[in-house]
């Protein structure tokens, strides 16, 4: 059974979603607009019902709203979201393949919400999600931002500092559709590297954590990953960006229990504490709409 907080939404929280003021929101309660229920004079707004209401005003074809999605996260390989889809017991299951991938696969419902860490000319990620899900029913909210550089082995032998010096030692190797691939390529473009002449490693790291195995190993020299995994591998990191990892979510799956479940952990002690444990991640907007679609 939910508990109180995981059952309702606050004023601030619907409006939040909607992306309206508070006063809007008090507006169509006023006006027996929106479900709401009082309580010692306090708004609250049942979650599943909020979703049917959202529904209810979509136009146009409506044969896909019914529909069931899969209970999957797609997209790009975080360790903390990875840690938290099993320890929160939300019942989803993770299909890591890349930020690219995990866009394409969610709008042909492949599954519930997708991790983005896409880098854009000015931002990251809302110009992705604009052009790929324009007429979708979806919403972009912050995950974490996190701390991305040269992963090396202990004492940084090779004394890599920049994109220059790890492109002279074998380098770790993503797929693709990996964000952070298509970044490192980016930076070594920009600083007059080619990247097919760079030795990289022969095998493809599919997440995050085999990347940075491939260090840990001594396939590899440098890897372009995350704070968080030089942290759990005992290795040493150079900073290079803060990136901000979003989740792209179908509204129509906000509001059941295995979403709202991971969301609720995710405001826990627990969660709290692993990210610091980890390190690299600043989690204080997490939540947070960076964009919510029209449809």
């Amino acid at each position: 059974m939910r508990s109180p907080e995981e059952a309702y939404l606050t004023t601030r929280e619907l409006a939040d979603l909607l992306r309206i003021k508070e006063r809007k929101v008090y507006e169509l309660a006023n006006n027996g607009e929106v479900p709401c229920v009082r309580v010692v004079g306090k708004l609250l707004f049942p979650k599943e019902q909020i979703g049917e209401w959202i529904e209810a005003a979509q136009s146009g074809p409506s044969v896909s709203r019914r529909e069931k999605l899969p209970p999957t996260v797609l997209g790009s390989h975080d360790p903390l979201l990875d840690w938290a889809l099993k320890e929160s017991g939300c019942a989803l299951a993770a299909f890591f393949d890349g930020s690219r991938d995990g866009v394409k696969r969610l709008v042909q419902r492949e599954g519930v919400a997708a991790g983005l860490h896409i880098h854009e000319s000015d931002g990251w990620n809302i110009e992705t999600v604009k052009q790929a899900c324009a007429n979708e029913a979806v919403v972009l909210i912050e995950f974490a931002r996190r701390s991305r550089g040269f992963i090396v082995a202990k004492n940084n032998p090779q004394n890599i500092n920049t994109i220059l010096d790890a492109a002279k030692y074998k380098l770790a190797r993503r797929q693709e559709s990996a964000a952070s691939q298509q970044m490192l390529e980016q930076m070594m473009l920009d600083a007059g590297s080619d990247i097919n002449k760079v030795s990289l490693c022969t095998e493809c790291a599919r997440t995050e954590d085999e990347l940075g195995m491939q260090v840990f190993d001594g396939k590899a020299d440098v890897a372009f990953g995350l704070h968080s995994v030089a942290t759990r591998l005992k290795l040493d990191y150079v900073p290079v960006m803060q990136e901000q990892f979003d989740l792209l979510v179908w509204r129509q799956a906000w509001f059941d229990e295995p979403f709202q479940t991971l969301l609720s952990f995710t405001k826990s002690e627990a969660f709290a504490n692993r990210a610091a444990q980890l390190g690299g991640y600043d989690i204080s907007k997490l939540g947070t709409v960076r964009y919510n679609a029209s449809a």
